[in-house]
């Protein structure tokens, strides 16, 4: 009996002694199981981290270099034309002409309007609008028939340029019918300043050049010839 007993004792021993090395095997296994959720969420949220520094370094490059064309890839536009084909057939020959109407004409009409009257450099203003229209416009026509460079169509091209053109030399000559000439200058002015910035605010949206650096660039150059007629209406 007594053997019994102790075989029993010792049976009942060994249970307990294995239960308690399953139940610290389960929490090991347990507490394995959590190290690699662990493990994996941290794994995870690096990958995102990593992934969010890749994409704000890809936007910072592209701020920086003006490359930004894979973020301007919407399709929506006349014909159904890519963006890069929309920008070389309207937006480039719209630009030019802008920007050549705006700026070549500041001198003479701020030359007229310092050395002789509010009325002549409306006069000079406006001629030299529709001139340049015209000329502008048949320049781009017959400079390119845009099939072997992808323009479009020549016809459009000189409409847009020309018409742009006119644009942009009629705006800051209206405000000289007014007959007080240091008002009207003031208000070419400022009529000026908003031409300059429309045409930087195009550079940045569509050919995604830097707002800063546009702004600084076509300022100059509008500076520059403003100065010139300036120059010639007082000498």
């Amino acid at each position: 009996m007594v053997t019994e007993n102790g075989m029993a004792v010792g049976a009942l021993a060994m249970g307990g002694i294995a239960q308690v090395q399953g139940k610290e095997i389960n929490g090991m296994a347990i507490n394995s199981a959590a190290n690699a959720t662990n493990a994996t969420n941290i794994a995870n949220e690096e990958n995102t981290e990593n992934a969010a520094a890749l994409d704000q370094g890809a936007s910072a490059y592209e701020v920086e270099t003006g490359d930004e064309r894979a973020v301007s890839q919407d399709s929506h536009f006349p014909r159904g034309i890519s963006h890069d084909a929309f920008v070389l057939q309207y937006i480039q020959p719209g630009l030019v002409g802008l920007i050549d109407g705006t700026v070549s004409s500041l001198a003479p009409i701020f030359a007229a309007a310092m050395s002789s009257s509010p009325r002549t450099a409306f006069l000079v203003g406006m001629a030299t609008a529709l001139g340049a229209g015209v000329s502008m416009g048949w320049s781009e026509a017959l400079s390119d028939t845009g099939k072997t460079t992808g323009r479009g169509s020549a016809i459009v091209r000189g409409v847009i340029t020309g018409g742009m053109t006119t644009i942009g030399g009629v705006f800051h000559t209206l405000p000289f019918l007014i007959p007080s000439l240091r008002l009207s200058l003031l208000i070419a002015l400022i009529v000026v300043a908003i031409e300059l910035f429309v045409i930087a605010w195009i550079r940045y949206h569509f050919l995604h050049v830097p707002m800063k650096n546009s702004l600084l660039v076509v300022t100059l150059g509008g500076a520059i010839v403003l100065a010139i007629g300036m120059l010639l209406g007082v000498s």
